[in-house]
């Protein structure tokens, strides 16, 4: 049964009749309603799982494989690949991954929530189940590309070993895209975690539900990127991670059972696939269409997926640089737990479909992928015109890949890794020669470069310049032919900085003594630990102390628009059982 025909039941309803309302948060349902078509058509995506159990020898016991009689996954048609000797058996684990990618289900019933239909992010791909150490030998170790587009792989470890750092070899050489989650964050004791913390993988954390009792509320609603719950960077080596962050707390299948779904929880494993889904959807269109096959070229296309999810990804609130602080900017990419934010499939969608934009004269969104060279005289330039840059911010994502050996065990050749610079100038009217350097992004340790500025701050200022460059320019170059990159822009309205979690910091929907509290410690936090991520700085000022205590008091009593609808619908039944 295709989406299409199942969409057609709830197409022009309330998207609340749709799980997973993750999905729904991040903008897919409406960017399908626009366009059914987006179910992942003419796709091949691969999804890596561990068996579920180990026998006393810690050998795995084939249990790899998601729960197909489920009525969400019966019709998937899914292709299994394992070379284990025992019989393949199923996996919650599994199973709950599958449904947010796979799930097809007009007809869903779960305790606690009116009937739905289920929409899982690319239903009508062609899906691939490896089981591990089956992917490992036959692909990682041997580095061979698989027959995909994509990987999602959710689960890794605390150390890179030689199979992650094969991984981010396959991504160099092979130009496959791998999406992985980080960890689940301070409460389950989790680092950032291999794969997902490789420098050439999608590394995703996860946004928590909000703190509500309804669990149709949980499903709907989600607040911030938590240390507690998502893990944070930087690596070991000084890294930022993760790329990008999703809600994680999915309706998913039941593993052992052919009807009835569960919620997955506040878990990396659950919001990877979600990102992994985006990037799917984003091949399907680029596959459709001639003009933006460069987007899934092998040398080069996956770092074009990867800069197109991170910028235009949606900031939330306590978005910053690194920690706490202001000074660290220009260093530090990313939020060390939020990354570029939260993916945001309608305006991946449209930064994918803007096209190609190569130096010179470009639109106000688009990509490129392109070479630098070492040199003043090579820069790459690109120069956009804004009408009326008033309230309006400038994104720009710069990503290229680390250097792996193709041999086990696939060392890192650090020597010839290229440091690269992401700038952005205004270019005077009265003065083109002399340029306003607003910004400038130039890590020593990552891969990545990301800037988002205010660009409405210089009046009578309407060209722009996003430059990329060696960060030394007469520095000898380790790659005499440049280095390969890619590059993502977008100009877009400024945000509205409206938002309550911004006040409510435990996401329980009310502003009250909890959330002062929770401003309180992290600012006594902040000053004995200055490495720790918090969060609190209301006043964004680079530091929490007592303005952002009293900003919070400022807005005590403050409700969600969900609390006050819960809560009512609680008094009408009880008001109901009094009657």
């Amino acid at each position: 049964m295709g989406l299409t025909t199942t969409f057609a039941v709830v197409q022009g309803q309330d998207l609340s009749a749709v799980q997973p309302q993750a999905l729904n948060w991040i903008g897919l349902q409406d960017l399908r309603l626009s366009d059914p078509n987006l179910t992942g058509t003419g796709v091949n995506f691969g999804v890596v799982c561990r068996s579920f159990t180990y026998n006393a020898g810690g050998e795995p016991q084939n249990d790899y494989l998601p729960n197909t009689k489920h009525a969400c996954l019966e019709n998937a048609g899914l292709n299994s690949h394992s070379s284990l000797p025992q019989t393949p058996g199923t996996s919650s684990h599994a199973t709950a991954i599958c449904s947010i990618l796979f799930g097809q289900d007009p007809n869903g019933t779960a305790s606690s929530l009116t009937p739905f239909a289920y929409e899982g992010v690319v239903p009508e791909s062609d899906g691939h189940i490896y089981e591990f150490w089956h992917f490992v030998k036959s692909h990682i170790y041997a580095q061979e590309k698989p027959e995909v587009d994509v990987v999602s792989i959710s689960f890794g470890q605390s150390l890179e070993g030689e199979w992650t750092r094969g991984i981010d070899a396959m991504i160099e050489h092979t130009g496959m895209t791998f999406v992985a989650s980080i960890g689940n964050g301070l409460n389950a004791s989790d680092p950032s975690f291999y794969p997902g913390a490789g420098p050439n993988v999608i590394g995703v954390g996860v946004v928590s539900s909000v703190n509500a009792d309804d669990p149709a509320v949980k499903l709907a609603e989600f607040a911030l990127a938590y240390p507690e719950e998502s893990s944070a960077g930087p690596t070991e080596d000084g890294r930022c991670k993760p790329d990008v962050i999703a809600p994680g707390n999915c309706l998913v299948a039941d593993a052992e059972a052919e009807s009835g779904y569960s919620m997955a929880g506040n878990w990396s494993s659950f919001s990877t696939p979600v990102a992994a889904g985006i990037v799917g959807l984003m091949i399907q269109t680029a596959k459709q269409n001639a003009e933006l096959s460069l987007a899934l070229s092998p040398e080069g296309g996956n770092c074009v997926l990867k800069a197109i999810l991170m910028n235009s990804a949606t900031k939330l609130p306590y978005w910053h640089k690194g920690r706490l602080g202001v000074e660290d900017d220009h260093e530090v990419p990313l939020d060390y737990v939020q990354g570029a934010g939260m993916v945001n499939a309608a305006r991946s969608y449209q930064l994918l479909t803007a096209g190609r934009g190569q130096p010179g004269d470009v639109s106000a969104a688009g990509w490129d992928l392109n070479e630098v060279h070492q040199g003043q005289a090579l820069l790459q330039a690109y120069r956009i015109v804004v009408a009326e840059p008033t309230q309006k911010t400038l994104t720009a994502t710069l990503v290229w890949n680390r250097h792996y050996r193709t041999e086990w065990p696939f060392k890192h050749i650090s020597a010839i890794d290229s440091d690269l610079r992401l700038e952005v100038w205004a270019i005077d009217p009265t003065n083109p020669a002399e340029p306003v350097r607003l910004d400038y992004c130039d890590s020593k340790v990552d891969n990545v470069e990301h800037i988002h500025i205010d660009i409405g701050t210089l009046p009578g200022y309407t060209v722009y310049e996003i430059v990329v460059s060696y960060s030394d320019l007469d520095a000898k170059s380790a790659l005499p032919a440049g280095e390969r990159y890619a590059l993502a822009w977008s100009v877009d309205a400024k945000p509205s900085e409206e938002n309550l979690l911004w006040y409510d910091l435990n996401a329980d929907g009310i502003v009250d003594d909890a959330d002062q509290g929770i401003v309180k410690s992290n600012s006594i936090t902040a000053r004995k630990s200055p490495q720790t991520y918090v969060i609190g700085d209301v006043t964004t000022d680079g530091v929490i102390n007592d303005a952002d205590v009293q900003a919070v008091m400022a807005n005590r009593n403050k409700k969600a628009g969900w609390r006050v609808d819960s809560v009512a619908a609680a008094n009408a039944v009880v008001d109901g059982a009094v009657n």
